[in-house]
């Protein structure tokens, strides 16, 4: 009994972050949306290259997918929006310590767009739909959200890359196998932390 207390009481102590993050004055919440942008960042330069394919391995999808749920609607999608910007900008905090607007032509380009539209998308269903806020359900809207809203634009903008520079679209084996496959077993682990640390923080209602 005294072990089941305990349990509660963390988990509303880890409600209580989600509750905190909505009531933030604008200001706060701008910070706090920066906080992410610089987290994902961060997560940006955990890097591991594959010979066959320009798109490296990253842990930033575990951070784009949080933001939404930490931040709720519109500000998860803000946080995404200020990573890009800053980096097309000049920051250096894009894959591999580099910025540039030449970046988003580049064969990364569509998921970096995949970033803002998944953390638009998961913040304004984690606050609408209080049915979704267990493990499952944010395991399964986080994989459509990633292969979706993420992958989908950034395979798009890799056939863009491939054919700018070689002038042919490559077959869709080899955009998937360049783009898709080698990532698909680090992003099931990466969604399935982010469901648990989401399920943990979020209420079931209110």
């Amino acid at each position: 009994m005294y072990k089941v207390k305990e349990i509660n009481n963390f988990r509303k102590t880890l409600c209580s972050v989600f509750f905190w993050s909505r009531s933030l004055t604008v200001a706060q919440k701008v910070i706090f949306a920066s906080g992410l942008a610089c987290l994902t960042g961060l997560s940006a330069q955990i890097r591991f290259s594959l010979p066959f394919t320009p798109v490296p391995i990253t842990m930033q999808t575990f951070f784009v997918l949080l933001a939404g749920v930490i931040l709720g609607r519109n500000w998860g999608g803000i946080s995404q929006a200020l990573y890009v910007g800053a980096g097309i900008l000049g920051v250096q905090w894009f894959s591999g310590g580099i910025g540039g607007y030449e970046l988003i032509f580049g064969p990364t380009g569509g998921y970096l767009i995949g970033f803002v539209l998944a953390a638009f998308f998961l913040g304004y269903a984690t606050d609408k739909y209080f049915k979704i806020r267990n493990f499952s359900s944010f395991f399964l809207l986080m994989g459509f959200t990633c292969f979706f809203l993420i992958y989908i634009p950034g395979l798009v903008q890799l056939g863009f890359y491939f054919y700018m520079i070689k002038g042919t679209f490559p077959g869709v084996m080899s955009l998937l196998t360049m783009g898709l496959f080698p990532f698909v077993p680090g992003e099931i682990v990466k969604i399935l932390l982010a469901s648990l640390v989401a399920a943990a923080i979020v209420p079931e209602e209110g």
